[in-house]
């Protein structure tokens, strides 16, 4: 049996014990060592653990316990309600302010955790009773939340780029800084639909009443130091690490310490609740390790097989596709798993074929360029694929957590106008490189 076959048998294994709804480091791991060992007897058990050892080498990698320690903390000790009480008061008086505030919620939640369920949990459970019972449209709501929850895995820190730097080997301070720009620009174009479109349709998101969002001006500010808490965590966390003063790992230690220290301060931080955000750290961290572990051991026999250079001539050879084609279909087929993957397993499953091949077209940058880049292209595809039916991700998130009259029907009908924007986005990063390196690049020539 030629290498191409072994690798397609092993691409077509792989998606068939994912559909039969294994866990993604299983479905992948398994097949990995099942080649190894079937193709190479027992010095394949080499591969797995030369992987291993290359994950527990990788010293960024302590960076994931940290963030998603820091978001946990945030979460549950309730300080992302203060930021959606800053927001009813501050900007109920616009005709979709609360909905302009809760695609703001999202982003600072973004920068609190980097995991867009985290968003869809907080969004659903503070924003969506409140959008509701003020008159808002059911539809705009759920399209609001689902897209600003997608922001989770672009704004930094995000957990999928620590994950796609692992797999490229690109630095990870370089793929948050070039999803900073790209982030807060979709989450202003959602902001700027969501304006325009109440400015011609008021009943969609109505302003609030006088008696709604009365308060004293003491309370306007009290609300507002409150709310600003997050940011003031974040800023101590990255202003070293932009300056050059801490490494990665440093400020994110330092953040997770403040976000602790802020819920001491403020009273909020129990036994109890400590206790659930280790447990909880603890989970998804692991997760996360063994979903690397597979990606890597399964990209290792992948390279063992040369199937990379077999993709490589068959696009470029024998299709003759220039390199700017070879990248949209690799988009599109992104869009296509998002309908029934999650980001992490689509990123595992492609990584080993699609990282390797982008570094050797001719784009006219730096291969190092061209990964970064590439990164953030991958985040926003995800973004789309998550929202996109039949079976987008966020979607039945959504249906899990809204209330029962708003139907499958209501949210698939939500998010058009949001996964429109979200690729004009795309586009425009995809033709606009340095909108995405042109921060690393002011941040690393120093």
């Amino acid at each position: 049996m030629s290498y191409e076959m072994i690798a397609l048998l092993m691409f077509s294994s792989m998606m068939l014990m994912l559909l039969t709804g294994q866990r993604v480091f299983g479905a992948i791991g398994g097949i990995a060592a099942i080649a190894a060992i079937s193709l190479w007897g027992v010095g394949g058990q080499d591969i797995p653990f030369s992987a291993a050892m290359k994950l527990m080498k990788w010293y960024p990698l302590l960076t994931l316990p940290m963030f998603i320690f820091m978001g946990y903390i945030l979460s549950e000790t309730k300080i992302a309600d203060d930021l959606y009480k800053m927001f009813h008061v501050w900007m109920g008086p616009l005709n979709g302010g609360l909905a302009i505030g809760t695609i703001l919620l999202m982003v600072l939640i973004s920068a609190m955790n980097g995991l867009s369920v985290a968003g869809m949990a907080i969004g659903a459970t503070i924003a969506l009773p409140e959008l509701l019972k003020r008159g808002y449209d059911k539809r705009m709501v759920t399209g609001v939340i689902q897209a600003g929850a997608s922001l989770g895995i672009l704004v930094p820190p995000s957990v999928v780029l620590v994950l796609y730097a692992m797999i490229a080997r690109a630095p990870v301070g370089q793929l948050w800084l070039a999803g900073i720009i790209p982030g807060l620009m979709m989450a202003a174009m959602f902001i700027v639909y969501i304006a325009v479109r109440c400015k011609l349709q008021p009943n969609l998101g109505p302003a609030l009443t006088i008696e709604e969002r009365e308060a004293s001006k003491e309370e306007k500010y009290r609300l507002l130091l409150a709310g600003l808490l997050p940011l003031i965590i974040f800023a101590v966390m990255m202003v070293p690490f932009v300056n050059g003063w801490t490494s990665l790992v440093e400020s994110s230690a330092i953040g997770a310490l403040a976000a602790l220290v802020a819920a001491i301060i403020k009273r909020r931080m129990t036994m109890d609740i400590l206790i659930l955000c280790l447990r909880n750290t603890l989970g998804i961290s692991c997760m996360f390790m063994w979903i690397i572990l597979a990606a890597l051991g399964f990209g290792a026999v992948f390279d063992g097989l040369g199937a990379v250079k077999a993709i490589e001539n068959l696009f470029t050879e024998q299709l003759g596709l220039s390199p700017w084609m070879i990248l949209i279909l690799m988009q599109l087929s992104f869009l296509v798993m998002g309908t029934f993957l999650d980001d992490t397993a689509m990123l595992v499953i492609v990584a080993p074929l699609y990282v390797p091949l982008v570094a050797t077209l001719d784009l006219g940058m730096p291969v190092g360029q061209v990964l970064i880049w590439y990164g953030v292209l991958y985040t926003i595809t995800t973004q789309i694929a998550y929202m996109t039916p039949p079976f987008g991700y966020n979607l039945f998130l959504m249906r899990a957590m809204a209330p029962k009259d708003i139907t499958m029907r209501d949210i698939y009908g939500s998010i058009t106008p949001f996964v429109l924007v979200m690729a004009l986005a795309l586009a425009l990063v995809m033709a606009f490189p340095q909108i995405a390196l042109w921060l690393p690049e002011l941040v690393y020539s120093r």
